[in-house]
């Protein structure tokens, strides 16, 4: 070999060294890795095909371990569809990237991670408890995500059952105890059980993700996690959209709060669009909710319950637009108490709802505030420019107390209530101000009615009346009430029926 030769070869294999090869490779054998300096770690460089039948996870996670071993990167994944039949375990400093025309795609076999033991799985839902049977899952990750504009679809074959088979994934992305975390730009289609859960994590950031789980169960639930920025979300779920709980799962009550999402849109086929609860552990508090629209919920549009012992407060919601929701908005305190540590009952306090506008759809449930007795009631909850209208055609009935199931989140644990527009009870400190509601067909409920309440106040209240209503609004053993500036529909004074309570203006 001449001089000019072994010149060429050193500077080829300086060059390959820094930068590592794009050779494509087959098999199992992996590639030199790139190095921190490149942060591209391409997929098919670690033998993925891409062609949607070969298996791809091996391929991929080899990507993902390569990337993390240099101390961070980016796993690209290019266009094609990328089967994989394994769980890929996250690691820290890695952001999948899924580029244009890309999907990852689940698999009808059951070679997915078992879903782990969890000494903590009598505290919430099966799905809740287990988080290894997932197509991607980290534990103790940081500085992750999932960016570009490609998609993981789960194909169909993820479950929604309680009761999966071993090697089955009921999510595509499973994380607890992660932090810095990004969920942007990227589609999550037929996740199963979830498409994402989140447990424990802090500082979350999503911008433009797309869930379609409408055949399946859950978008995404934020559990235990603080400080998350959500923009431009687009949610369609069967089971609940967007959805904030606090459970046992890690076997510890955690914080949750600080978070803002803004301009987006949800729907929920079967459930609640955007949801406190049910399992609610731990306190929340600083929630920010902007620009939101909900196209449809079977359940709650804006639903709130605190069921394990959870104090809710400081929950802000501005510019929410709904339609086919069964019920605008519910909020609830009730006694499951199914957290460990030995739970009391909880609390809402300091909600504030500004401009919303809602229309429900049949079967409709009432918008109700219902806290439990004693020191566990709703207080501080106030309405400004909040226009409901229901579908109505609903008979008098009798105003007292419906039944309850305290152990039921549902707005349908509540009975009937004696008013088409507004049902309060056991609440304080309760302000509506410019804020109406109407019916499409003729209701003869009162709008509104308050029982076992103190300090109400209706302040420009606008209420559609009843052809054959006996009042339009109601106050039972209200303790400091207040109607001021009120009209129904046709011009006229609201009617206002008192009984057992005391006007304060």
């Amino acid at each position: 070999m001449n001089r000019t030769s072994i010149l060429v070869g050193a500077v080829v294999a300086l060059v390959i060294g820094l930068f590592g090869s794009t050779t494509a490779y087959a098999g199992s054998a992996a590639p030199r890795a790139a190095t921190a300096a490149a942060a591209v770690f391409n997929v098919r460089a670690y033998g993925a095909v891409g062609d949607g039948h070969v298996n791809d996870s091996p391929a991929i996670q080899q990507a993902v371990n390569a990337a993390n071993a240099a101390g961070g990167g980016i796993v690209e994944f290019p266009a094609g569809n990328y089967k994989s039949k394994n769980t890929v375990h996250l690691k820290s400093n890695v952001t999948i990237q899924l580029d244009a025309g890309s999907t990852v795609m689940g698999s009808t076999a059951n070679t997915y991670d078992a879903a782990e033991p969890n000494p903590y799985d009598a505290y919430q839902d099966y799905g809740h408890s287990h988080f290894h049977d997932a197509m991607f899952y980290g534990d103790n990750v940081a500085n992750i995500g999932f960016t570009g504009s490609g998609t993981i679809d789960g194909m169909g074959y993820l479950t929604a059952s309680n009761d999966p088979v071993a090697g089955q994934a009921d999510k595509i992305i499973s994380l607890t105890r992660c932090k810095n975390l990004t969920l942007s730009g990227v589609t999550l289609r037929r996740g199963g059980h979830f498409a994402a859960l989140i447990n424990n994590c802090d500082q979350v950031v999503s911008d433009h993700l797309t869930i379609d789980t409408a055949s399946d169960r859950d978008g995404w639930n934020i559990i235990s996690t603080t400080n998350v920025k959500v923009t431009n979300a687009d949610i369609s779920a069967n089971d609940d959209a967007l959805v904030f709980k606090s459970d046992y799962a890690l076997g510890a009550k955690l914080p949750n709060g600080h978070v803002t999402v803004s301009n987006s849109t949800l729907s929920a086929r079967c459930c609640n669009a955007l949801m406190f609860g049910s399992e609610t552990c731990g306190d929340f508090t600083d929630y920010q909710f902007t620009g939101i629209r909900i196209t449809g919920a079977n359940k709650s549009g804006l639903g709130m319950v605190s069921m394990d012992g959870a104090n809710i407060s400081d929950v802000h919601y501005r510019d929410i637009t709904m339609t086919g929701v069964h019920s605008p908005i519910f909020q609830k305190i009730g006694t499951r108490k199914r957290c460990g540590n030995n739970p009391g009952v909880g609390h809402i306090s300091n909600i504030t709802y500004d401009n919303v506008t809602a229309t429900g759809n049949s079967p409709s449930v009432t918008p109700t505030l219902w806290g439990e007795s004693g020191g566990n009631r709703i207080s501080g909850v106030t309405f400004t420019n909040v226009d409901i209208t229901v579908p109505g055609g609903g008979a008098a009935i009798s105003t007292a107390v419906p039944g309850n199931d305290p152990v039921s989140y549902n707005p349908t644990s509540v009975g009937t209530r004696p008013s088409y527009g507004w049902y309060l009870h056991n609440a304080d400190n309760i302000r509506f101000s410019n804020s109406s509601v109407r019916f499409a067909a003729n209701d003869n409920r009162p709008a509104v009615v308050a029982d076992g309440d103190s300090a109400v106040a209706l302040d420009r209240f606008t209420a559609q009346r009843g052809t054959g209503s006996a009042y339009d609004v109601g106050f039972q053993s209200v303790s400091g009430y207040c109607v001021t500036n009120g009209v129904n529909t046709t011009g006229g004074a609201l009617r206002v029926n008192a009984t057992g309570s005391t006007r304060t203006c």
